[in-house]
Parts: C-alpha cells; structure tokens; sequence
C-alpha cells in the first residue's frame, strides 16, 4: 500500500466515525470525562455533566470504548452550573466547574473507594467522608503562564474568518497541543496581585514588541512567568527570558518593581534549553529576597523558586494536620519522612517525635528543609539528599535507625518496588501514606499488604473543579 492511499484510507476512516444522537451523560470518568453508553461502547465525553442529553461526535474509537465531544445540547441536567470563568471549555483547567461542588466531592469519593477496591485487592475501613475545600476559587498559591507567538485561536475566531495581527499569548498551554497557547484574560485559581501582574506583564512586552517564545523553533526573548503568593502576604515573581537581551531584561523588570510594590522576591532566569524546568537553572535576584515565607501553626517555611510546596495553603495545613493525627506520636518515636520535600511534613510534625528523618531526591529542597528547621528552632531533625530508592536501604535504616513511624508522600508514580521493599524490611508500626494519586497508592498498598492493615482512610479534596484526588492511609503492623 503507497503511502498517498494509507493517508486517504485514515483520512475516510477518520470521515466516518458516526454522529450518535440524543445520548444520556450516566456517570463521570476518569481524567474529568463524563461517561456514556452506546450498545456494547462506554463513550467518554469532556465537558458535560450526568444528566445532559446530547449529539456526541466520535473523535476516536474502539473495540470497547469511544471517545468524543458533544456537538449538540437536547437537554441540560439539572445538576449543571454555569461556568464562572470564560476560558471554560477551551483551556484545559477547572473541568468541573459545571459540576456543583457538593457533587464534584462525592464523585471524588467514589474514585478513592474504587481506585483503593478494584486495584488495591485488600481488606479495607469505611473511608471516612472527604474533606472538601473551604476555598473553591483563589485557591492556589502557585501557577505558571507561558509566552507564545502562536496563540490558540477559539473556534468563534476561526469561524468569524477575520485576520489578526497579533498572534502572541501569555497563558496556558492547549492540552495535546506543546506549540499553542491560550491567552488568558482572568484565571479563577490564584488571588491577586497573580492576574494583575500577568496582565501588566503582557502589556508592557506587546507595547514593546518584544519577542514571544516560538516554541517549535526555540527563538523569543520571553519564555515563562512563575507566580508564587503566601498566606503570610509575600509574593514571588519569576520571569524565564529565552534570549540574555540585558536591556530589555531590566526595562520590564524595573517597571514590574515600580508597579507592584507588593513583589517580595523579583527573580529572573536564563533558560535556554529545549524545556521548561528550571531546576538545573540558576536564579538571579532583581530585587528583594531568593524566598518567600509561608506560615503553619506558628511555624515559618522558606519557599524557594524550586521548591514543591502544597498548592493548596489552606487545604494543605488540614492534611498535615490529618497526618500528625494518623502518626499518633507520643513523643519517643523515630519517623521517618520519605519525600519530605522543603521538611513541611517533617517540621511539622517534629515536636511530637523524638527524631524525624527526612529524605527527598532535590538537594536544593533539603537544603531549604534544614533551614526550615533553623529557622523554626528545631533541633531534631535529619535531612538526606538523594534517590529513595538508593538511599533508603538496610545500610541507611541500620545506621540511622530503625523507624517507629514512616510517613511517605511519592510523587503521582508512587514508590519504587526497592522502597517499599525496604519499607517492609523496616517493619515500622505505623505507615502514613499520603498520595495524590489513588490508582497508584492502592498498587502499593496491594504490596505492603504482606505486613500492613489498613486502618484509616481519608480523602481530601485540594484540587477544586478538577478531578485529582488526595488521598491518607493509615497502615499498622498486621
């Protein structure tokens, strides 16, 4: 077969993927789809709610499943909600804004009990109910926009077949698509001065015709902006310039300053690789301190650039708080704080342990959880750079201790075989596992069940509109 007809062949298959009329929403998936069905198909579908009646165009199917998008609304469910933020529907955050919270949480708890039964395979407690998100906007204390020179046109501006002349962004990244970004006018997830400063950001650099990052050819001047707030009031600006242009660096830097007083910590970076992360890039200081302080319960964190910080202040206090309760430490144990990150977790708990072991894989986090520690007084407390998998062996456990508690926070892959390998051979009383992916946490949970029960389970919702789930287990010794 030449190559002109496998290209017709796929173009007339992909032509005819049938239009399915009046179909129900049942139910919701995973990654924030909704489900439908159709004969023997389960057809996921973005943007719609249980209860909508709708026309689903197929964008891909399967021997089991389809997937695809709804043309044509015949019914709204009464469960909708109008979408608060007008990129709804073409950026690719807050899906479920639609979705009453009340039922965004109960699907949320669902996906737990699911993940933790039909993966995990194990005894299991009732899941205490979900702890739901006081804030369910301005929540986050984190986000990161993107410069483009191909900004994402709507389908309104395709179809009114006008020609624009400015083709720049300053947004989010279109899902599937690395090379186009959405300009964005009011995000909903981070408190001011976050859109503001974004805003003025785009202006200044369009009046002054600097250079948008081109993604697929890697020319521009301007890459990214990292914004960081604090409950303590502090901010963080980070510009990522492509090209080392220093006048037009300072010029935009010095009006920001001039412009938003509030800026604690106005940093800059140089980055000039084929990706985003920073990293393994240097920070420079424009103006004022390398960090920004977040507060917990009297005690202080230094957050710098790099470092992971729960992006839910508020909800983040109640899981750490959730933790300490599921360690029910009296004070004599040694804890160890497997993915201590900047020694949150670690720190906090730290008065009601007589030692705490941290181990993360940044040393630059590390470095910060040692100064954390400093700065709050502490004196008990450990703190190991390096792999977990590595690191965390019978050599380590056997020269540091053998650990009462673990407490583990994994990235969303989950632990190694290696570490939980060495988790068992420890034997701690207690396990305390924190997850921010249910699916794999109840695979590892499957594996530690050679030794552990669960006994406590509680989910908690940090991530408002959208589908991601945290999740604490509490395992004990069988």
């Amino acid at each position: 077969m030449n190559k002109a007809h496998s290209a017709y062949r796929k173009l007339k298959m992909k032509k005819e993927l049938p239009l399915l009329e009046n179909i129900s929403i049942t139910g919701i998936a995973a990654e924030g789809k909704a489900i439908a069905r159709y004969n023997d198909w389960v057809i996921f579908v973005p943007f719609v709610v249980p209860g909508d009646v709708v026309d689903i165009q197929l964008t891909r199917r399967k021997n089991s499943y389809a997937e695809g998008r709804a043309v044509l609304f015949h019914a709204y469910s009464k469960q909708r909600e109008e979408a608060f933020c007008g990129h709804y529907g073409v950026c690719g955050g807050c899906k479920w804004q639609i979705l009453p919270y009340a039922e965004q949480i109960r699907y949320k708890q669902q996906q737990v009990a699911d993940n933790l039964t039909r993966i995990g395979k194990i005894e299991l407690p009732e899941i205490s109910p979900i702890l739901g998100s006081e804030k369910t906007r301005f929540y986050r204390n984190k986000l990161e926009y993107t410069f483009s020179n191909k900004r994402w046109m709507t389908t309104e501006e395709v179809q009114s077949g006008r020609s624009f002349d400015n083709m720049n962004a300053l947004g989010f990244h279109i899902p599937t698509m690395f090379d186009k970004v959405l300009d964005i006018n009011e995000c909903w997830l981070q408190p001011e001065p976050s859109n503001s400063i974004r805003l003025a950001i785009r202006e200044f650099c369009l009046k002054n015709q600097y250079d948008f990052f081109d993604l697929r050819n890697q020319t521009g001047l301007m890459r990214n902006i990292i914004i960081r707030t604090s409950s303590t009031g502090e901010v963080m600006l980070i510009v990522v310039f492509y090209e080392d242009d220093a006048e037009k660096r300072e010029a935009l830097l010095n009006h920001i300053a001039e412009c938003f007083s509030e800026i604690t910590s106005l940093l800059y970076i140089i980055n000039r690789k084929a990706n985003d992360t920073i990293t393994d890039q240097t920070v420079h200081i424009f103006r004022g301190k390398d960090h920004i302080l977040e507060q917990m319960e009297g005690l202080q964190f230094k957050i710098s650039p790099k470092s992971f910080y729960q992006t839910n202040s508020e909800q983040a206090y109640n899981l750490y708080k959730i933790v300490r309760d599921f360690a029910g430490l009296s004070g004599n144990e040694l804890v160890y704080d497997l993915y201590t990150g900047i020694g949150t977790i670690a720190n906090f708990m730290a008065k009601n342990a007589k030692q705490v072991i941290g181990i993360e894989y940044v040393p630059e986090a590390i470095e910060d959880a040692k100064l954390n520690s400093e700065l709050n007084g502490i004196n008990n407390t450990l703190f190991f750079a390096g792999d977990m998998k590595d690191l965390l062996n019978e050599d380590f456990i056997a020269e540091y201790g053998r650990p009462d508690v673990i407490i583990t926070d994994p990235p969303r892959a989950g632990m190694h075989d290696d570490v939980i390998d060495t988790i068992l051979f420890a034997e701690p009383q207690k396990i305390v596992y924190v997850s921010c992916n249910p699916a794999t946490q109840a695979r590892d949970l499957n594996l530690l069940d050679k030794k552990y029960r669960v006994m406590r389970v509680q989910p908690v919702d940090m991530f408002p509109h959208t589908h991601h789930v945290e999740n604490v287990v509490l395992l004990e010794l069988k």
